[in-house]
Order: structure tokens, then C-alpha cells, then sequence
């Protein structure tokens, strides 16, 4: 069911840009765990976090999704060991759920394994749509205070975005070349408030002024 829903909705995947893969995945996989069921819907939510932490936390797994070049049986292989963790993370030892593994076969069938960081992030942002959830990341060089990120929190309720969600979480992101201020992320936008941000800009503008002047020099 999901592999076909996966076909109709994303044919051509070869002439399209990887995020655009990795979303309509994303969309087959919600629209297919939501029409079971809401419970459902939730399972897979946690499945898939399971399967991305298992991930990040096994070098040779990291390895395996981003490998293009397995043949078929490698493929199969390593699916098997990844649906064994995945069913020894669950709480009550239950079997993962067949959406998340025939999504996860799916994607070893059409070599799209490498994308599947993207489906997940992609599903997620689907699901805190759904459950009226707004999940905003605010990325700085050096860890936030907590007194900061409390006066960020509110202001960011007092918007239009933040108004409309039911739930606001607030995360901060360490990334060393945040170049001062701030980088926030929420939804599907992005304010660049950072050095690096206005230092790019202004590159730009003379890159722009210089190939003005080229140009009046050439005539």
C-alpha cells in the first residue's frame, strides 16, 4: 500500500532534488499511518525516532543507509539487523509496525536509503502540524542561557505563527559557525539574524558593484 501510494505520488524521482524525494516519501508515509489511525500515526512517530537515534548511534548503520553501492542482498541484510534493534528498542518488545518497514524497504528498493534523515524530518514536521505543534530551533554558537531562550520563547507566542499553535517548543542548536546572533528556525522558515548572514549579504552587494563596474569599464 505505501509503495504505491509512494509511485503515484512521486513519479520521475530520478529527475528531482533530494529534498523533494524525501518529502513526497514524507507525505505517502503520513497520509498511510494516518488513514489506519490516529494510534498508529503515533507508533510510527516513535518508531521513526527510534530509527533515527539507532542510526546516529551505530557508525556501521550510518554507513549502511548512505552507501549507494550495495547490491540487493547487502541491502536486505542490513534492513534485517536495523528491524532487530528497532524491535528490541520498543517499550513492550512489540514488533515495529509494517508501515515503517515497508517505508524503510521501499527506500532499499529504489536506492533512496540515503534519504532517509530527510523522510523522517520531513514526516515529523507533519505530525507536530497535525497535533497543532510548532517546534522552533534556535541555533547560536555557544549554548543559550535559559533566561534568554525563556524571553525568546515568549515573544515567539506573541507571533503570528506562535498564536496559532496549540503546543511551542523552543530548542536551541549549538553551531560554532553562527558567527554571533542568532539563526531561528520554525516551520518551514528560517530568520538569519547572525554576522555570517549580513557579512554574506554585503559580500554579495560588492560582488554585484564589481561586476557593474566591469561591465561599465568593458564598454
Amino acid at each position: 500500500m505505501l509503495a504505491r501510494k509512494i509511485a503515484a505520488a512521486a513519479p520521475g524521482l530520478g529527475q528531482r532534488a533530494a529534498s523533494s524525494i524525501a518529502l513526497k516519501y514524507s507525505n505517502a508515509l503520513y497520509q498511510a499511518a494516518l488513514s489506519k489511525s490516529p494510534q498508529t500515526l503515533t507508533k510510527v512517530h516513535s518508531e521513526l525516532a527510534t530509527v533515527s537515534s539507532t542510526i546516529a548511534q551505530d557508525p556501521a548503520l550510518t554507513t549502511f543507509i548512505s552507501n549507494p553501492t550495495l547490491s540487493a542482498n547487502e541491502r536486505k541484510a542490513g534492513l534485517s539487523v536495523l528491524y532487530t534493534q528497532l524491535d528490541a528498542a520498543s517499550p513492550k518488545k512489540e514488533p515495529a509496525s509494517e508501515i515503517t518497514k515497508n517505508l524503510l524497504a521501499v527506500l532499499s528498493e529504489n536506492g533512496r536509503l540515503a534519504e532517509t534523515p530527510g523522510v523522517i524530518e520531513g514526516f515529523n514536521e507533519l505530525v507536530e502540524k497535525y497535533r497543532g505543534e510548532l517546534t522552533v530551533v534556535v541555533t547560536s554558537a555557544a549554548p543559550l542561557p535559559k533566561d534568554v531562550l525563556s524571553r525568546l520563547e515568549t515573544a515567539l507566542k506573541q507571533s503570528q505563527a506562535g498564536q496559532k499553535a496549540k503546543v511551542l517548543k523552543v530548542s536551541n542548536k549549538v553551531n560554532p559557525s553562527v558567527l554571533g546572533g542568532l539563526v531561528v528556525d520554525f516551520g518551514d522558515k528560517t530568520i538569519d539574524l547572525s554576522v555570517q548572514s549580513r557579512v554574506t549579504k554585503f559580500n554579495s552587494v560588492l560582488q554585484r558593484m564589481h561586476s557593474s563596474s566591469s561591465i561599465c569599464i568593458a564598454r
